[in-house]
């Protein structure tokens, strides 16, 4: 027997070994749970644990650990017996024990003494008290790996929300998307093998895909069992992010074994808990694979089914919790799966289903669960207490003898009550179409069971898919609400489409599309600074805009963070697209936009307060589109490096080719920011998928027209920011999409200008030396106005082309450098000659021609950002470094005593000038790439040099140290220090490195010779150094060995490594660096330097004198708004062509087919392992047919033979039986039941068990016991009457005799009418019985008066018509409207109506809603309506005795101008402000009371209406 774990009594050394961490605990008094209501701690303690932490639930940090300790003992208790009253039963082991389960030693020391209540009954309420637990923390399980949950041990008076609150904030759960309560039997049974796989899949399936919590009974057995074994295989198959299942098992601690080892007041972390099966006897050990344990205590020992109330309260608090997720609010849905079970199983379904639970049932997994699957489709009045005694015989054999009639009666009202709500019914079957699995079977079981609920108007299919968003289920979503049930308007997706978006579920983005949600009406301004609004914190772009926001509280010198606008986001883009870019969100000319919330009821989808649907509810002059509302989604998408997302979202885009380009670039630029390397690999990779697919659109539209698809690279995009295709592809560096031949055939044609790209070099050339011959056939222009031979324009195209500027600039170039050469070498004098003068005359025009490029603006960028963009540009760095220096030397030059000073300095410059022939000769296809290439290592030469200062410094000053004694003079120490050690590495070694070729001739000994370096330290004569040689010598050769072997040969190999890196790339890095050169002649002035100064002038006049705008030379083209359209059309045609294409080619791929022949493989498995289960169905199919056909021979031949006996043919023999009375019942109970089932003969609200406003169970009455005259002895009802203090007029409490001889039944009884609308009825011993049967009680509940209490309903209706007066019509029929009120304290709606006072002809619920100068008119408006019900209503607060009947009258309004109707609706608007009231539309899932639903029913039956 288990030992139960008592602080007071385990020893110290005991309590350490149980729990090293534990102290002493302190002495702690009772109290009852009611001290612990207000729970204080709740919220202070919210903040310890962050959001970021909730993933990692294992292992607790320290500070969790502490406030975990802390907050524990004082909101959560646990239950002790505080006195030992001697128990008639005996333990295990045969000691005494007490009431409670437990032994004398077991107890509190003020237990264990005499007792002072002796020989009183124990007593629960008096002899056990709370008191702060001492179970909690880590739970470990001994030998099984690293397998650890959490656990705590909880009184049974908890409140669900301490609990909850314990789960959320301290455990770090995410609350659910959905509550799995998984219940049935608690001992091991047996399985289908196949079941149980199907199961176990399913289950976890569920759980997993839509973030669910599965709640179980937690022990190491039964149900709970399969459960636990279920995740375990499932995290066996998964990694460890996808293997986070939350399994909770709610327990009994008494029937817990081996609990002492949880017994840690201090907090167990962790607890030891060894699973021992072969020696728990009748308590049960824990299951292992739960990640969670709470442990339910009510102080007694052995006891099960003590949780089931706490677990019960637990999962309804739980599922009437709101999860807010993505901006979309939904109530948590809850859902019972049921495996086998016993008669505990069956109270848990019906108080389910009692509950509005949907319930899964498995057929197959055993008893209870197989006893409700067989009955379920059958009719309720076929379910008789004799099946359900033949269904318990065959499938409870072993314990069928437990039954007792009263039993067998219980269990059939029961299973009616649960097979009667079959909306709330699942029955999941084997092999049955569309339920292979147990997942869909569990979503479709809450999808079904949300159809059939009441709602007003669309609110229940806006819970489902909120529902399957949660869930991420979008199979579920296609197959249970995209039906033809309901007709979807794109706008009512709206919310939801937001809320996948935020959620990142690309699926569900897709279906919304798919079912015709318009971009350009869901992006609103709003709701892009919804969704911006609700970036991810750890996204990169959410820090950055946050960045800016904190910049622009600083700036404005406020104290509150500045709501985000998109002209923030703007700000941010710009800077990931570049300069070149306009702001795509312009900043508004106020600081806030004027903004219109209107909440809608029952949709809570929110930030800061407003609802999100309200962003779509708007007059359409109020709503602010978007430019262009597929680039703002994929923009957002793109800046969180979501790539389902992004590609969904691209595939709509009309601008494609940009699009794809640009979101490579912010990609990149992000990229280059992340601190995640994953997250920069990401971006990396998506934003070369990008730039694949600009290069497949691109391609095809090269495919189909090269003029066209040239234009959509210079065309002007709005929408992103006025820059071109290309222009995102160079800010980019997408060189793959730059080096694409029809890229480089557009630069090509744009190099040549109005050229034939036919025409050789050395034509050109030709021409441009001797320009007559243009006037021949020698060149050829691309245009054919050029053709003609006396056209003045051929030499204004010829010489404006980039190609000849190019050319013309070479030479100018090269004449610079030669003259700039000569006058330094020959001509340069004191006084400059004309020569010189020209060299000054022609860098005049160069600085002119530098400072045009970077005043040159037709963006209207500013002065700072072109010049940040000259400078990034090396060439233009380098110009600049040669012009600086020239003029430095000419400085120097025209001062005379500087003069030679100058001519070095000019010589340095010339230097720079020739570097930048380089340039030049990028555009040649072979020099180019080489050029590259130096350039490279250029940059491993500077890493270089770093590594080989170390050895050159090192070595030199250690030589510098060890030969020379203190040399003062700096320019030899450098000397000895770096130049000299250099030098070695090249083989000139100093010759008094070592004493053989020392000469102390070639040094000064005193330091004194400027023009010789110090001699080393010699002997007293002068004559030989006396330094160590061996040591010298040692250094120099480890010095040649590491720098002219290793660090020389690692310089090869870094060289060659670039050099092989470059050359595979080197032809696109040079198309790409070729553009660079292409625009730069393309917008440069025609003639070269020195006469550039005349276009420079030109361009003053007209700038400065003219005011004339800015030339746009850059390649750039502003296209009409049609031909911009048709292009763009065009684009996207071929971008769809592109896009199949890309799916064909993946149906084709080796891998891919692949992967499809195996997913055909497992269905045909699967098709295969269902073969024999169909086959069984198909026989069954078979034979039910076949009885079908005997069934109507027999029935034919049955009236064959009255036919003839009633003619006189008949025999003296009784009729032979035709048609076996077992195979017609068999059929009988084996039918479907798919017609639906007709309206009940007897009543049902008034035999539910629990009579309402009470805790009062009725007898339970089966449908076949409700009539009188059907005999029922084991009937023994009980009494219920209710004292209604408030009443003035009521029948007696107490149903004593003699009070009920004092009512006249069937008659008048002063103001009480107590005669039926049905005639008489009988009276038995005082009391009248209920004209409709039995209702399993007695008395008068919670109605006033024995017999009928008559009421009265009004049904009062109009036509729902639209705004131009037409009836609304639905199915061809019209559509009404029903006025419906909703009193205080109730959660349901109801027709304005209700019980009839004594004497009154108007309800009191009627009055409240009404003014009283309105009765007179509404009871003449009762008098001209159609009454359409009087007689009996099936209410639940009928009795045997008491009952309710009701007249209903039909008050329609035919006409919408009704007199009586608006004199209605005003006396309705002054009503009383507790109650609501409003019209609305007539429909069966109308959330009204059941009875008056069948009111509702018959009035639109009379007046022809929908229902």
């Amino acid at each position: 027997m288990s030992v139960r774990g008592r602080c007071a009594k385990v020893l110290p050394s005991e309590l350490n070994k149980v729990c090293p961490e534990r102290g002493d605990d302190p002495a702690t008094h009772p109290r009852k749970m009611s001290d612990f209501e207000v729970v204080p701690n709740l919220q202070q303690s919210s903040s310890s644990v962050s959001k970021s932490r909730r993933k990692a639930h294992f292992p607790t940090g320290s500070n969790e650990k502490e406030n975990l300790i802390s907050w524990i003992p004082e909101n959560i208790r646990k239950k002790e017996c505080t006195y030992f009253v001697e128990s008639s039963q005996t333990s295990d082991s045969g000691r005494i024990v007490c009431e409670c389960g437990y032994l004398r030693e077991q107890h509190l020391d003020d237990g264990a003494k005499p007792p002072i209540f002796l020989g009183k009954e124990w007593d629960p309420s008096r002899h056990i008290q709370e008191m702060p637990t001492d179970a909690f923390g880590d739970i470990r399980f001994t030998g099984l790996g690293q397998k650890t949950g959490k656990y705590v041990r909880v009184s049974s008076d908890t409140p669900p929300r301490v609990i909850y609150h314990l789960m959320t904030q301290h455990w770090g759960l995410d609350a659910p998307n959905l509550l799995i309560s998984v219940t049935g039997g608690a001992k091991n049974f047996i399985m289908k093998p196949r079941l149980k796989n199907i199961f176990r899949q399913g289950l976890v399936k569920v759980a997993q895909t839509t973030g669910a919590w599965i709640i179980t009974g937690g022990s190491h057995a039964g149900v709970m069992k399969q459960v636990g074994e279920a995740v375990r295989d499932f995290i066996l198959s998964c990694s460890h992010k996808e293997g986070e299942i939350v399994t909770i098992g709610i327990a009994t601690w008494g029937t817990v074994y081996n609990r002492e080892s949880l017994v840690c007041p201090m907090g167990g972390f962790p607890a030891e808990y060894v699973l021992d099966e072969e020696n728990q006897g009748s308590l049960s050990c824990l299951d292992s694979n739960h990640s969670h344990f709470i442990l339910v205590d009510d102080g007694t020992h052995g006891r099960y089914g003590v949780e089931i109330p706490l677990r019960t309260k637990l999962e309804k608090f739980i599922s009437e919790q709101t999860k807010v997720k993505g901006g979309v609010a939904i109530k948590i849905p809850i859902v019972c799966v049921v495996l086998e079970g016993g008669p505990g199983t069956l109270d848990t379904i019906y108080n389910a289903i009692t509950n509005g639970t949907p319930c899964v049932i498995v057929e197959g997994s055993g008893r209870v669960a197989d006893v409700i699957a067989q009955v379920a489709n059958l009719p309720v009045s076929k379910i008789t207490i004799a099946l359900i005694q033949q269904k318990l015989s065959v499938l409870f054999h072993d314990t069928y003898e437990l039954f007792t009639e009263g039993k067998l009666v219980e269990w059939t009202k029961k299973i009616q009550d649960i097979v009667r709500s079959r909306q709330l019914l699942t029955i999941f079957r084997e092999g049955k179409y569309g339920q292979q699995d147990v997942d869909v079977a569990i979503l479709q079981a809450l999808f079904k069971a949300s159809r059939n609920q009441d709602h007003f108007g669309r609110e229940n299919w806006d819970h489902q898919l909120k529902l399957a968003v949660a869930w991420n289920r979008v199979d579920i979503a296609r197959s249970e609400i995209f039906t033809d049930d309901h007709d979807w308007k794109p706008t009512d997706l709206h919310p939801v489409m937001a809320a996948a978006l935020i959620s990142n579920k690309p699926e569900f983005v897709k279906l919304f599309l798919e079912q015709g949600v318009r971009l350009k009406d869901f992006v609103t301004w709003d709701t892009l600074v919804y969704l911006y609004d609700n970036l991810a914190p750890s996204c990169l772009f959410h820090s950055k805009l946050q960045k800016v926001l904190l910049e622009e509280r600083e700036h404005t010198a406020g104290s509150k963070m500045p709501r985000l606008q998109l002209h923030h986001v703007s700000q941010v883009l710009r800077e990931l697209l570049g300069c070149s870019t306009q702001p795509l969100y312009p900043k508004p000319k106020h600081t806030e936009r004027p903004r219109l919330s209107i909440p809608v009821p029952h949709i809570k989808l929110n930030v800061q307060g407003s609802s999100l649907r309200s962003l779509y509810k708007r007059s359409a002059g109020r709503v602010t589109f978007t430019m262009d509302p597929v680039r703002d989604l994929l923009i957002w998408a793109v800046v969180q490096n979501r790539k389902e997302l992004a590609e969904i979202i691209w595939a709509q885009s009309q601008d494609c080719m940009a699009a794809a380009l640009a979101c490579s670039k912010i990609l990149k630029e992000l990229a280059k920011e992340e601190e995640d390397t994953d997250t920069t690999d990401d971006m990396l990779a998506l934003a070369e998928q990008f730039e694949h697919k600009a290069i497949g659109v691109f391609t095809d539209c090269y495919r189909k027209d090269e003029e066209r698809a040239q234009k959509l690279l210079t065309r002007v995009s709005e929408a992103w920011g006025k820059t071109t295709c290309l222009q995102l592809a160079l800010e980019a560096k997408n060189m793959n999409f730059v080096s694409h031949g029809g890229v480089q055939a557009f630069l090509t044609k744009v190099w040549w200008g109005k050229l034939c790209v036919d025409n050789g070099l050395w034509r050109v050339i030709t021409c441009m030396l001797f320009f007559p011959l243009l006037y021949t056939n020698l060149i050829i222009f691309r245009e054919k106005r050029l053709q003609p031979m006396g056209c003045l324009t051929r030499l204004r195209a010829f010489f404006t082309a980039p190609v000849v500027i190019f050319l013309m600039n070479i030479l100018s170039y090269f004449t610079f450098l030669l003259l700039f050469a000569y006058v330094l070498m020959v001509d340069f004098q004191p006084t400059p000659s004309w020569r010189e003068y020209l060299i000054y005359f022609w860098l005049f025009s160069l600085v002119c021609e530098e400072t045009r490029q970077l005043l040159y603006d037709p963006d209207g960028l500013g002065l700072v950002k072109m010049a940040s963009l000259y400078f990034k540009d090396f060439w233009n760095k380098l110009d600049i470094c040669a012009i600086l220096v020239f003029i430095a030397g000419l400085t120097c030059r025209l001062i005379p005593s500087t003069l030679y000073p100058g001519r070095i300095i000019l010589s340095l410059a010339f230097i720079i000038f020739c570097l930048r022939l380089m340039h030049i000769f990028t555009v040649s296809k072979t020099l180019g790439p080489k050029i590259i290439i130096v350039k490279r290592m250029m940059k491993d030469v500077f890493f270089f040099l770093f590594l080989l200062a170390v050895w050159v410094v090192s070595f030199g000053v250690a030589k510098q140290a060890i030969l020379i004694h203190n040399e003062e003079r700096v320019e030899w120490l450098f000397r000895g220090v770096v130049y000299h050690s250099y030098l070695t590495i090249f083989g000139q070694i100093p010759s008094y490195i070592d004493g053989v070729n020392f000469n102390i001739d070639q040094c000064s000994p005193n330091g004194t010779d400027p023009y010789k370096p110090k001699c080393p330290e010699t002997n007293a004569d002068n004559k030989k150094p006396i330094f160590p040689e061996w040591l010298t010598v040692i250094l120099l050769c480890l010095y040649l060995l590491f720098t002219n072997i290793l660090l020389l040969n690692l310089l090869i190999a870094m060289f060659n490594y670039t050099f092989q890196q470059v050359q595979e790339h080197t032809d696109q890095i040079w198309k790409f660096q070729r553009h660079d050169l292409i625009e730069e002649y393309h917008g440069r002035p025609p003639a070269p330097p020195p006469l550039i100064l005349l276009n420079h002038l030109q361009l003053l006049v007209r700038r400065g004198l003219l005011r004339r705008p800015a030339t746009h030379h850059k390649l750039k083209e502003k296209l009409e708004k049609n031909e911009e359209a048709a292009l763009l059309s065009w684009e996207m045609f071929l971008k769809e062509n592109y896009l199949q294409h890309q799916q064909c080619q993946e149906k084709q791929n080796t891998e891919q087919m692949i992967r499809d022949i195996a997913q055909r493989v497992d269905v045909l498995a699967e098709l295969l392992d269902l073969d024999r289960v169909k086959r069984t169905g198909v026989v069954e199919q078979r034979l039910g047919s076949l009885e079908d056909q005997v069934h109507q021979s027999a029935q034919a031949l049955r009236w064959m033979m009255q036919a003839l006996r009633g003619n006189g043919f008949s025999s003296g023999e009784d009729l032979p039986a035709v048609g076996s009375s077992r195979a017609l019942d068999f059929k009988e109970a084996d039918l479907e039941g798919k017609a639906e089932e007709r309206r009940p003969p007897y009543h049902v609200l008034a035999r539910n068990l629990l009579y309402p406003g009470s805790h009062t169970l009725r007898f339970p009455v089966p449908d076949e016991k409700v009539p009188w005259e059907v005999d029922f002895p084991l009937y023994d009802p009980p009494a219920y009457s209710a004292d209604h203090k408030d009443m003035a007029v009521q029948d007696p409490f107490s149903l004593s005799l003699e009070s009920l001889l004092k009512i006249n039944y069937n008659t008048m009884d002063g103001l009480i009418d107590r005669q039926s609308f049905h005639g008489l009825y009988a009276v038995r011993d005082g009391l009248p019985l209920n004209p409709m049967g039995r209702t399993g009680l007695r008395g008068r509940g919670r109605l006033h008066c024995f017999g009928p209490n008559h009421a009265l309903h009004p049904v009062v209706t109009r036509w729902r018509r639209n705004l131009d007066g037409s009836i609304i019509r639905k199915s061809l029929k019209k559509t009404l409207e029903v006025l419906v009120a909703q009193y205080p304290l109730s959660d349901v709606w109801a027709l304005p109506g209700g019980s009839l006072e004594p004497g009154e002809t108007l309800p009191l619920k009627l009055k409240w809603i009404l003014r009283r100068e309105f009765w007179p008119q509404f009871q003449n408006l009762l008098k001209q309506g159609t009454e359409v019900h009087k007689g009996y209503l099936d209410d639940p607060r009928n009795t045997d005795n008491a009952w309710v009947e009701t007249v209903a009258v039909s008050v329609h309004f035919d006409n919408q101008n009704d007199v009586e109707m608006k004199r209605l609706n005003s006396f309705l608007q002054g009503c009383d402000p507790e109650l609501c009231i409003r019209w609305q539309v007539l429909d069966k899932r109308i959330p009204l009371h059941a009875n008056h639903k069948e009111l509702l029913h018959k009035v639109s039956t009379l007046l022809g209406a929908y229902y």
